[in-house]
């Protein structure tokens, strides 16, 4: 197994990694709106916590050597089903070739963010 770190991607906020490959996969921590530069969540709306989400995937993405292109599955955690079309419309713009997906509401999520994302890619 490989661990998977950069500094582009924000520090976990307990006892986990951002991610690891094992056997050419990736699986990545669940990535929240805190933008690395600052170490803070800078957007408020589900739209911006999103776009911030994504930013942070794509440069996990890239620490493994890989893209969205190769994500086969996410989880996604949301904190209200009422943003469920703005948060698809931002999540939509990564995740073009549409991998497998689940996507729920919780009832509260880590520094109380409105979303939160976790994937499976593949690392060629």
């Amino acid at each position: 197994m490989k661990v998977v770190a950069t500094e582009k991607a924000p520090k976990a906020l307990g006892p986990y990694s951002q991610g690891y490959i094992h056997n050419g996969i990736l699986y990545s921590a669940g990535q929240i709106a805190i933008n690395p530069a600052t170490d803070a969540i800078e957007a408020d709306t589900i739209e911006g916590q999103t776009e911030q989400v994504c930013k942070n995937l794509g440069e996990i993405l890239k620490a493994a050597g890989t893209d969205f292109e190769h994500v086969l599955k996410t989880t996604c955690f949301v904190a209200d089903m009422g943003d469920f079309a703005a948060f698809n419309e931002v999540y939509a713009k990564y995740f073009t070739s549409k991998p497998a997906r689940s996507c729920v509401a919780v009832k509260t999520l880590p520094k109380n963010v409105l979303c939160e994302v976790e994937l499976i890619a593949v690392v060629e």
